[in-house]
């Protein structure tokens, strides 16, 4: 698809969780813009299948864990040695659980918070100092889930709202290092994720009746945003979570009538 007129040509991009989902059409939309990528994630394969056919000198894929701070440190550390220098950042790696809290195992909230909330944390401390450096941003894929409550899902939730308060407060703390953080949020989207919740017209209805454009959104759907807020067209806007859901958020959650 085509990502409005972006130019990332001389941009070194690292992708969290770059290799499925909205991750993968991050990576393509950086990759068919002229960035350098690099990708991260806990398995090689998905990570190389993703960037199958790229340019290898613009094209790589290196495996981590976010949730382990020395492995994003390492990680940032061997990006930055070997081009130089780090321009933009995408925070998307996370998980997902649902359910009612009291039946949450202790090791899955751990692991939920591991993810979602450490990776974000071991990420931006690894990379703030090099986005100093180079004028860069950072933005995260935090969810609409942050900013308000659903059912059945308040320990995801809890973690996507520290995304979204992490990204509007080291906006604040780092402005005046010329790095601007922002953050998109979408809702329902058709991922490996969300691929138990609704792949038929009949268990899609009751999201898509929530959704004013009437269709789940696609990974594709969230990607020219985030070149948005990563490129020079967004110099002015930090601290920003900018909601990709297709109207979702629009709504005061009364009855479709």
């Amino acid at each position: 698809m085509q990502h409005a007129s972006f130019d990332f040509t001389d941009t070194v991009v690292l992708v969290t969780g770059g290799g499925t989902g909205i991750g993968r059409a991050i990576t393509d939309a950086f990759l068919d813009a002229g960035a350098t990528v690099v990708i991260t994630g806990r398995r090689r394969e998905r990570l190389e299948q993703a960037l199958d056919g790229r340019p290898a000198d613009r094209a790589v894929a290196v495996p981590a864990d976010v949730s382990d701070g020395a492995a994003v440190a390492a990680l940032v550390a061997q990006v930055v040695d070997r081009f130089g220098r780090l321009d933009v950042v995408v925070s998307n790696a996370a998980g997902y659980q649902s359910g009612p809290l009291t039946d949450l195992a202790d090791e899955d909230w751990a692991a939920l918070r591991a993810t979602n909330v450490d990776g974000f944390f071991h990420l931006a401390k690894a990379v703030l100092p090099h986005l100093a450096a180079s004028g860069g941003n950072l933005v995260a894929v935090s969810s609409v889930s942050g900013d308000r409550g659903d059912w059945g899902q308040a320990a995801y939730n809890a973690t996507k709202a520290a995304i979204t308060n992490f990204v509007r407060s080291l906006a604040l703390d780092w402005g005046g290092e010329g790095v601007r953080l922002n953050a998109v949020a979408p809702a329902f989207t058709l991922t490996e994720l969300t691929e138990g919740m609704g792949r038929d017209e009949e268990s899609l209805a009751p999201f898509v009746d929530r959704i004013a454009l009437g269709r789940p959104g696609e990974p594709e759907d969230v990607a020219p945003a985030v070149l948005f807020l990563a490129s020079d067209a967004a110099r002015y806007v930090t601290g920003a979570v900018l909601a990709v859901d297709g109207g979702t958020s629009a709504s005061t959650g009364q009855p479709h009538l």
